[in-house]
């Protein structure tokens, strides 16, 4: 998989974007799945009035784009650089094959599918019975890759306030409030360029009842 992903070939080529880059938009045809290299992705959506979801931040060895290979026709959401980006972009005829083909990366591909689906679920649990204190600090463990191997301290991608009042569903006062307590307690530290370092005690606020 780590081969495929790392190389080019046909039916696949690297993309780069600058950051707020749009890389495809709500409504564009759906015929590529994404794999990102390096930087991030925000994924958001737009209702009929006009108002703006953020659904999901995505890093460095996430898919997106792959509701082209369940029969979506066109992109239900907007993806967008937040940082410089480099971006594997696979036709979808090519991804079916490798599929197909390659049964070491369908299984991969699949695990990782499962596992967004039960982050997607959690999501929403989330949502409905946590406290908007509570989302924050998971939604700053996530984006920080809280558990994979490395320190203790890890570093978010540049992350607006109001990006994180969209993804929790509270205001930018609530987000700036809890992000001050938060760095109070040592729980994050704000280091040269804005950038948020997020130490695993950070966990401490999800759990405590």
């Amino acid at each position: 998989m780590k081969l495929f992903l790392d190389s080019t070939g046909l039916g696949r080529k690297v993309c780069e974007f600058a950051r707020n880059d749009t890389i495809f938009a709500q409504g564009d045809p759906a015929k590529n799945v994404m794999y990102i290299r390096e930087g991030g992705v925000k994924l958001s959506v737009v209702n009929e009035p006009g108002r703006e979801a953020v659904v999901a931040i995505l890093g460095p060895g996430d898919f997106f784009g792959e509701g082209c290979l369940a029969g979506q026709s066109i992109c239900i959401a907007t993806a967008t650089a937040i940082a410089v980006t480099t971006v594997l972009t696979i036709e979808k005829e090519e991804m079916i094959r490798v599929l197909h083909e390659e049964h070491d990366f369908s299984d991969r591909f699949i695990a990782y599918m499962l596992t967004r689906n039960i982050r997607v679920e959690e999501d929403l649990i989330d949502q409905l019975f946590n406290s908007s204190e509570k989302r924050l600090a998971r939604t700053l463990l996530l984006l920080a890759r809280y558990g994979s191997p490395g320190d203790l301290h890890k570093t978010l991608p540049k992350v607006s306030q109001e990006m994180l009042a969209e993804m929790i569903g509270t205001t930018r006062s609530r987000v700036n409030f809890f992000m001050n307590k938060f760095r109070k307690l040592g729980f994050i530290r704000y280091t040269n360029g804005s950038k948020i370092q997020i130490d695993n005690s950070l966990l401490n606020v999800v759990l405590h009842d």
